[in-house]
């Protein structure tokens, strides 16, 4: 009789998207862009995958045991940038010798396992009012430890996170409309109430990020942002403009290459190129849905659900922003945007995805193998 393996094969479909995805990054970058930024991202995405294997291979649930650890890593991380050297006015990086490593992306991944153990050790408690308010008050102040440097963006992923994390466990939806309503309300009455004070919480370019897709005429340097990302994109018709792209390969597309690399891929690709990395994202959503139903434990279901919620939010974001329907914001676009740190830590996700379909896989093996014998 054939021997049986000992570790079942990862998800194939979840691997592929991922790995699809940063070619198509490759792809871009090497023909809307120039220098050696297209080589530097392979081989982040080259790490990322080996990141992602090694992970395959560990017991995710031993990670619930260093939830306190993690979270106070992450807070220690996002607070030590403000002693760092400001670079293009924020302190959200860390250097290296081989990137720049930004400290809040890291602390995606770490936010999203500490507040899945968290929840899970109080998932009887959840119906109580206290324990729901608590898991989401560690979301608000891991995002208030990012907002200043200033990185709003990733603070909005903390916190989708958390409602995400809590939906998953179980939270009554009465306590999470309870939970939407008040953090709405208390963000408009900040806003709102500050200047009146004298304090400004947002800086002007971040005031008129949030407001150019309303207005983009009268919003600064970010109305023209969305201006020229809308040019690209409609520019693109259906096959794109290849080696033709200006609002690219010129520069007149600002931030080409991280924040709206969706406008570059439908300048250069067209209709034809944005389908496809849109059917990539899909496949990749598709395959952590279902990892998320199959997981053998409460843990990896709110791992995958962590997970789900920082790639979607990403993605309905960051796509949004470059077509006009959604506030500028720097939220990268997954694997696509470039950047070492964002491709890494989304590689990571990936490998905690896989360790889950791996373990639910050996559960569901030694079962019917149990029920056989």
């Amino acid at each position: 009789m054939p021997r049986a393996r000992a570790w079942p094969l990862f998800d194939p479909l979840l691997l592929l998207a991922a790995v699809g995805l940063i070619a198509c990054s490759v792809v871009t970058l090497r023909n809307a862009t120039t220098g050696s930024i297209a080589d530097r991202q392979m081989i982040y995405g080259g790490i990322g995958v080996l990141l992602a294997l090694v992970l395959s291979r560990i017991d995710y649930s031993r990670l619930r045991e260093y939830k306190l650890g993690l979270f106070a890593v992450m807070i220690a991380l996002n607070l030590i940038v403000y002693g760092m050297p400001p670079i293009a006015g924020a302190r959200r990086w860390i250097p290296l010798p081989f990137l720049e490593f930004q400290s809040s992306e890291f602390g995606k991944i770490l936010i999203i396992v500490a507040l899945a153990g968290f929840a899970v050790d109080r998932s009887r408690q959840l119906h109580e009012r206290r324990t729901t308010a608590r898991i989401m008050l560690l979301a608000l102040i891991s995002a208030m430890a990012v907002i200043p440097q200033p990185d709003l963006g990733t603070g909005m992923v903390y916190v989708a996170v958390g409602f995400t994390v809590l939906f998953f466990a179980g939270t009554s939806f009465k306590q999470l409309t309870g939970l939407v309503t008040m953090f709405v309300v208390s963000i408009a009455i900040v806003l709102a109430g500050a200047p009146a004070l004298g304090v400004h919480l947002l800086k002007t370019y971040q005031t008129q990020r949030l407001t150019a897709f309303i207005d983009p005429a009268h919003a600064g340097q970010s109305g023209f942002q969305l201006q020229q990302s809308q040019i690209a994109i409609g520019s693109g018709q259906k096959t794109g403009r290849g080696r033709l792209a200006t609002q690219s390969r010129l520069h007149f597309l600002p931030a080409g290459d991280t924040d709206f690399v969706f406008a570059a891929v439908g300048e250069t690709y067209g209709f034809a190129g944005a389908a496809v990395v849109l059917s990539l994202y899909a496949l990749l959503i598709w395959r952590t849905l279902r990892i998320l139903t199959m997981s053998k434990n409460l843990f990896g279901t709110l791992i995958a659900g962590g997970v789900l919620a920082m790639l979607m939010f990403q993605i309905f974001v960051n796509v949004g922003m470059t077509i006009g329907i959604m506030p500028i914001t720097g939220v990268p676009l997954p694997l696509v945007s470039y950047g070492g740190s964002s491709v890494i830590v989304t590689f990571i996700a990936i490998g905690l995805l896989e360790s889950i379909y791996i373990q639910a896989r050996m559960t569901a093996t030694g079962k019917a193998r149990a029920l056989i014998s």
